[in-house]
């Protein structure tokens, strides 16, 4: 008999579960109470149920717990970059940063990713699999119960494609929302996405208040090409429909990741392009000096650069941020550790 991942359960579907297993209907609201306001590692720590009910439920349920395989905390500014084992050996990464407005956690939504981007890590690889949602949930419990701190807002900008992962994704952020559970407001959720348009429009149909973060990183098509893979079954055109219809939908504001990678994409002619681009959008743009990996030959943008482009943006009233780097003397950014831990023990 296949195991039942437990912790992927509504609180409806674990009640339907616990009923069908002879059990008193409260009891799922006991064991939802530990999965998602608790933490609980085990069934074990469940400690006000029977010995033989959570013997029951080791049984017939999979409880995901992820393992942490490395942490690494930056000496700049305490961001912690964590490399958990999943149950079948695979690993996955997520990071923990600090700001003054609260605690932040980008998590990864698959193991590997499929889209090929020039500059990521992640990608090198391919994809191996999809996350479930117990799976992107638990790197938040888990960074959670190593800390011992709160966390304020998550981000679904780890390894992976978000809406590659499109029902787990879903089911992901209903728990992570859920008033039983942590009760995050979805206004503190975002999910990237490089820009799969069928299921943008698909997300934009669910209603959700979450923010929707698009990975652009060029002005044009042909450039959209060199960095994108996924530009050639999407046209930068065809994307724009799709953002447009998700504010309509939605009327979240959107933000437009753009990673500054030096003569290649950072020129005047660039941010001219890139704010006619924009200009019928109600749009954060956000530069991110692209962070080098020794498998391309990218190099980031000069410091002046990246300020002279926000500039020309802002002259042409598109609003503009530069994300604060966070994390670079501890492989920050996706798919860095997890690749070099791999090389290291292979």
């Amino acid at each position: 008999m296949e195991k039942i991942d437990i912790k992927s359960l509504t609180k409806e579907e674990l009640t339907n579960k616990i009923k069908e297993m002879g059990e008193s209907g409260f009891r799922a609201g006991q064991i939802y109470d530990w999965m998602h306001k608790k933490q609980a590692r085990s069934f074990d720590e469940m400690t006000n149920l029977s010995k033989a009910l959570r013997d029951k439920l080791a049984t017939e349920c999979d409880f995901v717990s992820l393992r942490i395989e490395r942490v690494q905390e930056s000496a700049i500014d305490g961001t912690r970059k964590y490399l958990f084992a999943l149950s079948d050996g695979n690993l996955i990464e997520s990071v923990f940063m600090k700001y003054k407005f609260g605690n932040s956690v980008c998590v990864s939504s698959q193991v590997g990713c499929r889209m090929g981007c020039r500059f990521c890590a992640s990608t090198l690889d391919g994809v191996e699999r999809n996350l479930s949602a117990s799976e992107i949930l638990d790197q938040i419990y888990s960074i959670m119960k190593d800390t011992g701190e709160k966390i304020s807002r998550v981000v679904v900008m780890g390894s992976g494609e978000p809406l590659d992962n499109y029902d787990n994704i879903l089911r992901f952020i209903q728990l992570l929302s859920d008033e039983n559970g942590l009760n995050m407001g979805q206004r503190n959720i975002t999910v990237s996405t490089c820009g799969i348009v069928p299921n943008m429009y698909k997300l934009a149909d669910e209603k959700l208040q979450i923010n929707l973060a698009i990975s652009l990183h060029a002005s044009n098509q042909a450039k959209r090409q060199e960095l994108m893979p996924i530009a050639n079954k999407y046209s930068i055109d065809e994307l724009m429909d799709a953002c447009r219809n998700y504010f309509e939908k939605t009327g979240r504001q959107l933000t437009f990741e753009y990673s500054l990678v030096g003569g290649v994409n950072d020129t005047d002619d660039d941010a001219d392009e890139l704010a006619a681009l924009l200009s019928d959008l109600n749009c954060v743009v956000n530069l991110i000096p692209v962070n080098p990996i020794k498998e391309r030959d990218f190099v980031e943008s000069t410091r002046k650069r990246v300020l002279d482009f926000q500039k020309r943006l802002e002259k042409r009233r598109i609003n503009a941020t530069v994300r604060r780097e966070m994390g670079r003397d501890i492989d920050g950014a996706c798919g860095q550790l997890r690749r070099r831990h791999i090389e290291e023990n292979s």
